[in-house]
């Protein structure tokens, strides 16, 4: 995450963040203060190591330790990019395990007389595994808001650790300790609504990652009476959403995003309403990516909406499909001979002709603004529709997993693919994803844990009747 790239509110947020450090630094507890060139140069580094060492050894007490982690945090912070990486290089690096201490501890325990010796060993050897860094992040921690410092400091390491083993291990230990700390059983489930803190609507507009919000109105209109937006949330990070989804009150499934989204469409009347559609799933906070709140976040709203509406009795999803157009223009680059049924090849070749068009798949999807013709949409609609049904429910990785990932999320979750909607969202965002094709998966409550495993255990996807005669077809 790049200091250029960031959203108003995180400048804002480490703005804060520094002047509730300073506060903690301002104690009367500790006198010293270190200051860093914002690139970090060479220069610095042995004075960041010290510092780094201060903090470790908590020298005149606890107090005195959350005031060195403090200064060291609010540095931290002043850095830019490439400090910030010089930072963490000497973090992963410098405070990584002591290789010849792990190898002594490996000798005793193989040199073990008997089992209490060997338990007395274990201990050690635990105690030499674990990174000086891991005390470090555990003081970052206990500082106010330092659990939002320590999610945003994993963000930038996700983007580094693909460049050096060292900080893919730092990742890899900070990621650990943010599991433990984010325990399901420590998130609170709170419905957003217009009255809200304006801060954290901001931040529903800038964290939204499917349908873009584009303005104020349009998150009004998000939050109307016949709408819904729940949020998990963390004690340590209040007024900061960790996961957030979008729901629309509806009679029967919706089938196209734009409509869903109108803002000039009248409120439905709640009383009759009898499905309930998740048309947005986001994860507000980078640092917390691979750490699953998704399925908790749609078991726990299904709940929330049972009690509060008793005669809804469908939930369901209005899904993006955003690797469809990827995974078919691959297959058409590499000239798939049996990507169209031979019935499927005469009656485009037929349709071609009639048109006098090239009668190419390919060359009929590369047709400029094609989604305006009317003519070319009547030919594509049933043959993406049958290949998208194939994608979502056949297409898989070498692990078992559906190809898209948002397919995965919900069949993992136990859904099942329940149907194909061909321009549900006409937006430029999604012609790109998925030529506009949308799907529904639907959560039959009685069903969830069996369709959860057959999809976990057997890599089966579960489809509707409806989308068994598409892939027949």
């Amino acid at each position: 995450m790049e200091i250029q790239d960031k959203p108003r509110f995180l400048d804002r947020t480490w703005g804060q963040l520094r002047h509730v450090w300073h506060k903690v630094t301002g104690n009367g507890h500790v006198q010293s203060s270190v200051h860093f060139q914002a690139d970090l140069p060479n220069e610095d580094l042995p004075r960041l190591r010290a510092q780094i060492q201060l903090c470790l050894k908590m020298r005149g007490g606890e107090v005195s330790a959350r005031a060195e982690t403090a200064i060291l945090g609010r540095s931290y912070l002043e850095l830019n990019d490439e400090g910030r990486s010089r930072f963490l290089k000497v973090l992963a690096t410098d405070f990584d395990v002591d290789t010849a201490q792990v190898e002594h501890a490996i000798e005793c325990w193989h040199q073990s007389k008997d089992v209490p010796d060997r338990y007395a060993n274990v201990q050690q050897l635990r105690q030499a595994l674990e990174a000086p860094r891991l005390q470090l992040l555990t003081q970052f921690n206990e500082l106010p808001e330092g659990v939002k410092f320590l999610v945003d400091m994993r963000a930038e390491l996700i983007t580094l650790k693909n460049d050096d083993p060292a900080f893919a291990a730092l990742e890899g230990d900070l990621k650990r300790l943010l599991i433990s700390w984010f325990d399901i059983g420590f998130l609170t489930l709170d419905c957003i609504t217009w009255d809200s803190p304006a801060s954290l609507l901001e931040k529903l507009i800038t964290y939204e990652s499917v349908h873009e919000i584009r303005s104020w109105d349009d998150l009004k209109n998000r939050l109307d009476s016949d709408r819904r937006c729940y949020a998990f949330l963390h004690p340590h990070m209040l007024g900061e959403p960790l996961i957030f989804v979008e729901v629309a009150l509806t009679i029967g499934l919706a089938r196209n995003v734009q409509d869903l989204l109108d803002e000039n469409a009248p409120v439905n009347d709640l009383e009759h309403m009898d499905t309930a559609i998740f048309y947005s799933i986001s994860n507000a906070q980078q640092g917390l990516a691979g750490i699953s709140f998704g399925n908790f976040l749609i078991k726990r709203v299904v709940a929330k909406l049972s009690e509060e509406f008793p005669h809804i009795n469908n939930f369901a999803t209005l899904s993006p499909i955003v690797s469809f157009r990827r995974w078919l223009t691959e297959q058409l680059a590499n000239d798939k001979s049996d990507l169209l049924t031979k019935s499927e090849q005469k009656s485009l070749t037929l349709q071609c002709e009639r048109l006098g068009v090239d009668s190419s798949l390919r060359n009929l999807l590369e047709t400029p603004n094609w989604p305006k013709d009317s003519q070319i949409c009547e030919v594509l609609q049933p043959l993406l529709t049958r290949l998208a049904a194939h994608y979502l429910s056949e297409e898989k990785r070498s692990n078992g997993r559906a190809f898209d990932p948002v397919a995965h999320f919900h069949l993992t979750n136990g859904a099942h693919i329940e149907q194909l909607n061909w321009m549900g969202d006409k937006s430029e965002k999604g012609l790109r994803q998925s030529y506009g094709l949308m799907v529904n998966y639907l959560y039959r409550l009685d069903r969830i844990e069996s369709n959860s495993a057959a999809y976990v255990e057997h890599a089966e996807a579960t489809t509707s009747n409806a989308v068994k005669a598409l892939l027949k077809n």
